[in-house]
């Protein structure tokens, strides 16, 4: 019998995440950062502060600061990151804002993928790090009675 599999196509089994899980972020900042995990939200974002824009070679970059941990100031992490585009998005009190938006490297366990994420004063908000649906894709299966699945990096 013939198999009609092609060599090295595989599919990945689908990846197990808790309602929140562990992240890193790992072109901005080598601490793991706290992530809630939210099929409500269609957009990530990140908890950045003191946001200023400015050109370089031609190209439009976002300097922002970010904390990291839950509910603390320090450390503050600076960052640099080429701006992708600017959305509406409506927050969860139906209040709407234009944000800067940002593509940086996501990994969730031993996966890393490539993102969309938008800066947000995150201050008033439980997690530091939102993600939403059109970061997750279509192989990650969400236990929303869990958290902690792929431990802490």
């Amino acid at each position: 019998m013939r198999s009609t599999s092609k060599i090295g196509t595989a599919k990945k089994p689908p990846l197990k995440i808790g309602w929140r899980e562990w992240a890193m972020l790992p072109t901005l900042c080598d601490e793991p950062i706290l992530a809630k995990i939210d099929t409500g939200a269609k957009t990530s974002a990140i908890h950045a502060y003191r946001v200023r824009e400015f050109a370089k070679g031609g190209k439009a970059y976002a300097e922002f600061y970010l904390q990291p941990l839950q509910k603390r100031r320090w450390p503050e992490v600076y960052c640099i990151a080429p701006i992708h585009d600017r959305r509406i998005v409506r927050s969860s009190n139906g209040a709407t804002q234009e944000r800067i938006v940002i593509v940086v490297p996501l990994r969730l366990g031993k996966r890393r993928w490539s993102i969309e994420m938008t800066l947000a004063n995150r201050d008033d908000m439980g997690f530091r790090l939102l993600i939403g649906r059109d970061a997750l894709g279509k192989n990650v299966v969400i236990h929303p009675a869990r958290s902690y699945m792929l431990g802490r990096p």
